[in-house]
């Protein structure tokens, strides 16, 4: 037995005795139809799948074309996906893959795009939409790439591709737009190891800022970045001939007075080499005070 307090007309409660198989249903008059046939209502819907099916495909595929020309792009990937798998043998399987990828692009999300586009090239090489697919693959690592002080893995391998879609497609219609791409990336590579010898400089680690300076000369010649790069590598210089012992300055000013050259013979009108300039000729001072000393 269970027992419910019901309110009399006075105000006082009295307790009522209820047979313990008595459920919330029947002590709620005129409710227990509607929640039986909730429940039943509920377990008809659970039988409808709403996963796509070969009897469902041209409707779903019809529904994210929809989705797809509204530029409804999460909506139309997210049918895509369900749709791809089922399309496989048939004709219609690249164009839901391509457009599967595209909408990822659409939506900016990259690395899916990235991902789904180099599926493609690799299961569709000869498909007339395959340079389109590796275009918009190598432009979404591209998108990808981190800021310059962040990881560049992502960096590299973009330009590694985009040489190698070039190469693949020498006559594609996106030569000037791969070319802006590489740019940009190298110019990102040659930044992070700019910022590498620039700390090494005010950290006073001297030669292995003349080291990272080489290398960067090397690496990248055709940089814009170049004149600050010989700015440092000559404050660099500078600092490390003045603060040596006597017997090392001579050799580590002329090192200062050879990068002040290369300004002054690379870079003539650079905004750097007015200082550079300044340096040379006090580094010159110094190394005649050096000369009259030994003689």
């Amino acid at each position: 037995m269970i027992f419910i307090l019901i309110a009399t007309v006075a105000g006082a409660y009295s307790a009522v005795a209820l047979p313990v198989s008595a459920s919330m249903e029947e002590l709620v008059p005129g409710k227990r139809d509607s929640l039986r046939q909730a429940k039943r209502e509920l377990r008809a819907q659970e039988k409808v799948s709403k996963k796509v099916t070969f009897e469902t495909f041209e409707q779903n595929y019809a529904k994210a074309m929809r989705y797809y020309e509204k530029q409804q792009y999460l909506s139309a990937a997210s049918l895509f996906e369900e749709l791809y798998p089922i399309s496989l043998g048939t004709p219609r399987a690249d164009t839901i893959l391509y457009l599967f990828a595209h909408s990822y692009y659409m939506n900016k999300d990259y690395a899916m795009a990235a991902f789904h586009f180099r599926d493609y090239v690799r299961r569709y090489p000869n498909s007339d939409r395959t340079a389109d697919a590796f275009y918009y693959c190598i432009s979404a690592i591209y998108e990808s790439s981190a800021d310059y002080y962040l990881d560049q893995s992502n960096t590299e391998y973009a330009i590694e591709q985009i040489k190698t879609y070039l190469q693949a497609y020498p006559d594609n219609t996106h030569i000037e737009e791969c070319n802006r791409m590489l740019d940009e990336l190298r110019l990102k590579l040659a930044r992070k190891d700019l910022e590498a010898l620039k700390l090494y400089y005010n950290t006073d680690h001297f030669e292995a800022c003349q080291i990272a300076a080489k290398n960067f000369f090397v690496e990248y010649s055709y940089s814009p970045l170049m004149p600050e790069a010989i700015y440092y590598l000559v404050l660099n210089n500078y600092e490390y001939a003045r603060k040596s012992v006597a017997r090392k300055q001579e050799e580590r000013y002329k090192a200062c007075l050879e990068a002040c050259r290369k300004m002054e013979l690379e870079f003539p009108d650079s905004k750097y080499a007015k200082e550079t300039s300044k340096i040379a000729a006090e580094v010159t001072k110094q190394l005649e005070k050096i000369q009259h000393k030994t003689n």
